[in-house]
């Protein structure tokens, strides 16, 4: 069931996850950034923005922390995980034709 360690589809589409993962963060810490930015032009209370910038900054960071250690766990167990994968990608091309 597992395919050769050295196929280099796994180590294709590691890096593809990865990519993507830390993309959405990218854009999750932009999307953050703009609205913290929007809102602070419209906001009358002190406290309001420093809870407002507290929470997002943990929502954030939380983010972040989760998605590092989900491409830490992948990247030490990418051969079982994305070797699983392809095995059955391989089995659909053989069912088909």
């Amino acid at each position: 069931m597992q395919q050769n360690v050295s196929d280099p589809r796994i180590h294709k589409m590691f890096s593809g996850d990865r990519i993507w993962a830390f993309g959405a963060v990218a854009v999750l810490w932009a999307v953050y950034g703009f609205v913290f930015y929007e809102i602070s032009k419209n906001a009358s209370a002190e406290g309001v923005m420093l809870a407002l910038g507290i929470s997002g900054a943990l929502v954030l960071l939380f983010c972040t922390a989760s998605i590092v250690a989900m491409i830490s766990h992948y990247a030490e167990d990418k051969e079982h995980i994305y070797g699983l994968d392809i095995h059955y990608l391989d089995e659909m091309k053989k069912a088909r034709g």
